[in-house]
This record gives C-alpha cells, structure tokens and sequence, in this order.
C-alpha cells in the first residue's frame, strides 16, 4: 500500500473508532483549559495509527498529540492527530475529524483527514493533487482578502493579550466574513476546497497544522508561518489572501 493510500485507509479507521466510542460513552479529562479536552477515543484513535505505522513503516518516525513517538531512521515522520476538535466531538457536534501528515527532510509530503459526520476524505500533497473522496478539488482561484471568508481560532482567554488580540483583529477586520468552526484540519480542507477563503491561527502545534496545510498546498493554495509581535501565526488559503493576512498581522 502506498503512503496516500496507508494515510487515508488509517484517518478513516481512526475516525470510525472514534465515533464508536463515543457512541458507547464517553468522559473527558480537562488538558489546558475546559475548552481543550482528550478522551479515551483520542487515545485509542492514535494508538491504532500508531501501530499500524510501526508495523507497516517501521523506519519511519512518529509524533502525536496524546504522547505517540518513534524516532525516525528513513528521514520522514508521521504526524498524527487522532481526534481534532475534540470538543465539538464530545458535544455532539460534526466538526471533527481525524488527521495524519507525513513529512521528511524537504517538508510537507501529504495530508489526510477524514470528517465522518459529512463522510469526507481528503488526501494531498507533494505531486499528489488534493482529492475529496477520489475526485479532484481542483485549483484554487486566487481571490482577495476582502473576497473570501476567513476561519480562524484565539481563545477568549488571551483576548487581553493585545499582542495577539490586536494583530489578530487586524487580520479578520479586512475579511469579507469570519467563521469560527473549532477543528484546524475541518477547516484547511474546507479552505482547500474553496468553501473557505482563507485560515488563520497562532501557535499552532504541529499535528493541527500539517495535514490542513499539504491540502491547500496541493490545491494551488499557500501554507505560511509569520512571526507577529513574539507570537507565531499559520495562515493557508488563497494566495493573495494569505499575503494581506499575513501583512495586516505584521502591521
């Protein structure tokens, strides 16, 4: 089995686990705030990617967000992210899904992601043209800023940091809409599709990142990482609309 094809077999297995769980019951304990929660579905998610991946690319190295990790011996690594947006996915909300990336020495080389609740699954990357379900999304039109809706995330706890409030406020100010959906990766596939314009986000871990940012990449979109102010934001979409993000959070 190849790596897009391995990277969306397992996205889907550990989404359909997820969603079994939690249809069987589940509790969930607080990480860093009550907004920011894992579950054992988060877990057992990972722990099935994970040892799929060491059994199938054992020179491979892993990293996922609940702990997972394998050095690596061939020069790429996994990125797990068994449940994104756990929180939507405890509340009973369809905004979650489960994503992998795998990158190497040269960066990204694909995403994945699987969305159950719309039965989505995307895959992309380098040479790899972004796909929903087997078919083609195609190139992303570049439009402005002022064109698009923009997604993005900050949590209501560091809006009096005006060195994230301010730049922040700054970038969706110019956006023709702003929506707020709570899962990085549900959001950069639907940016990668065009339903979005544009996504954008500070100090995001890598898992939350990398799956997202190689669908718009290989739809023809821009993935960047801007330094504003001591805070690092990722913005992907459409090209142009990227570039005026990333200038109003500079500014």
């Amino acid at each position: 089995m190849d790596d897009a094809a391995l990277a969306a077999a397992l996205t889907r297995q550990a989404a359909m686990l997820a969603a079994r769980m939690r249809s069987e019951g589940l509790r969930a304990q607080h990480k860093t705030s009550i907004s920011d929660v894992v579950t054992a579905a988060d877990h057992a998610a990972e722990e099935l990617v994970e040892s799929t991946l060491r059994r199938l690319r054992p020179d491979d190295g892993i990293v996922g967000e609940e702990g997972a990790e394998a050095p690596s011996r061939s020069g790429r690594t996994w990125v797990i992210d068994p449940v994104d947006g756990t929180y939507n996915f405890l509340s009973g909300l369809g905004t979650w899904c489960s994503a992998l990336a795998l990158r190497d020495g040269e960066g990204l080389v694909l995403g994945a992601v699987h969305q159950p609740a719309v039965d989505e699954s995307w895959i992309g990357g380098r040479g790899l043209p972004t796909r929903l379900n087997g078919t083609a999304v195609g190139e992303l039109a570049d439009l402005p800023l002022a064109e698009v809706a923009m997604a993005t995330y900050l949590h209501p706890a560091v809006l009096p940091d005006d060195s994230l409030r301010e730049p922040w406020l700054a970038a969706l100010s110019g956006a023709a809409t702003v929506r707020m959906f709570g899962s990085g990766s549900c959001d950069l596939a639907a940016v990668a599709a065009g339903r979005l314009g544009v996504w954008a986000q500070q100090s995001v871990p890598e898992w939350d990142w990398l799956p997202g940012a190689a669908l718009v990449t290989a739809a023809g979109g821009r993935a960047d990482q801007v330094e504003a102010r001591g805070h690092v934001w990722s913005v992907a979409g459409r090209p142009t609309a990227v570039g005026q993000v990333a200038a109003a959070l500079q500014s």
